[in-house]
């Protein structure tokens, strides 16, 4: 009797909370809809910007082996090598082949030398003497995929754990009535957040610092920008993590339900951040990443850190993290109305 009392009371309690209920079943079923149309996109097909000098036979065959093959001069290629426009270049260098990689994804890399060791070793019988010489304008041959998942990790880590902190901690604040004392002082409600904002950022500013420091230093990942940017790509993300946090902090009753947030705010973005070639989703899915922060920051650490870019090509993720952060500030002042209006 007085264990079917139990079980009684913990069937209640999930009825009684709906949210709970429905996401111990939705959340799931939504993860593998994500996953499933991740992992079942189509093949990667690489680009390759050919030379007009490069024989129209190479073309074909690199055609054939399913390459998407532009003819273009070399300083035009070489700058959509720079903003990635491309993946690969061919030109004649004393008869043979030369290939230059854009090389900053490991991936692509794989598949472009595939399909054209497929097109050389078709070529082989007419051209016995053609050998094909690479370089790279990122990364190298030896290149791992940790150092090309590694930004995107940096800036998944650093996202993660502030969002958590911040929404449980500022959950606290307000369950534990600090936060009711406080809407009964003079404080405008752009005051709380701002002072917030900026307590909660002093901590995840150190936190931020000190997982890019241990991942560059101590792990040894690629850095071939300035250590500078990182820091403050890091401190963009770790605020719009922070701010997105506390928003939606005011809609939870409780920790279990500050939790139920990550499955459909932290896990999606997994999808969108770089981790996965966006090439290779359907086009609706891809646009997605536009409402994704960590979209933005692991493009920007990975333009500093794998491509040693500066300000320039990391500017405007930059301006969208910030905007991130403004919007989600304003929200969060609105959102306070639920518990005082001023």
């Amino acid at each position: 009797m007085r264990v079917r009392a139990i079980v009684i009371r913990i069937i209640r309690q999930f009825f009684r909370d709906k949210r709970t209920l429905a996401l111990m079943i939705v959340a799931p079923m939504f993860i593998l809809f994500l996953m499933n149309l991740v992992f079942n996109g189509k093949d990667y097909k690489p680009t390759i910007a050919v030379d007009p000098n490069v024989p129209e036979v190479v073309v074909d065959k690199l055609a054939k082996h399913d390459a998407d093959v532009k003819e273009m001069t070399k300083t035009t290629a070489h700058h959509q090598l720079k903003t990635q426009q491309v993946d690969a270049f061919m030109e004649m260098d004393k008869g043979a082949p030369k290939m230059t990689l854009e090389g900053s994804d490991p991936n692509v890399n794989k598949a472009v030398l595939l399909t054209v060791q497929k097109a050389m070793q078709e070529l082989a019988p007419q051209t016995p003497s053609m050998h094909l010489k690479t370089s790279y304008l990122h990364g190298s041959e030896d290149m791992a995929l940790f150092d090309y998942f590694g930004p995107v990790l940096i800036g998944f880590f650093i996202f993660f754990f502030v969002f958590l902190i911040a929404g449980v901690s500022f959950l606290r604040e307000r369950t534990g009535g600090t936060l009711e004392r406080i809407l009964a002082t003079p404080l405008k409600r752009w005051e709380i957040v701002v002072g917030y904002v900026i307590g909660f950022g002093i901590f995840t500013t150190f936190q931020a610092s000190l997982i890019s420091w241990f991942a560059i230093d101590i792990l040894d990942m690629i850095m071939e920008g300035s250590f500078l940017y990182v820091l403050f790509i890091t401190f963009l993300l770790a605020m719009t993590a922070l701010t997105l946090g506390t928003l939606l902090s005011a809609f939870a009753n409780n920790e279990l339900q500050m939790f139920q947030f990550i499955p459909l705010v932290i896990v999606p973005q997994i999808f969108f951040s770089g981790l996965f070639n966006l090439e290779t989703m359907p086009e609706w899915l891809r646009s997605l990443s536009v409402v994704m922060p960590l979209t933005y920051g692991a493009d920007a650490l990975r333009e500093i850190m794998i491509r040693g870019n500066g300000w320039n090509e990391i500017a405007q993720d930059a301006y969208v993290l910030l905007g991130f952060s403004v919007l989600f500030m304003i929200l969060n002042v609105i959102a306070l109305k639920k518990y005082r209006k001023l």
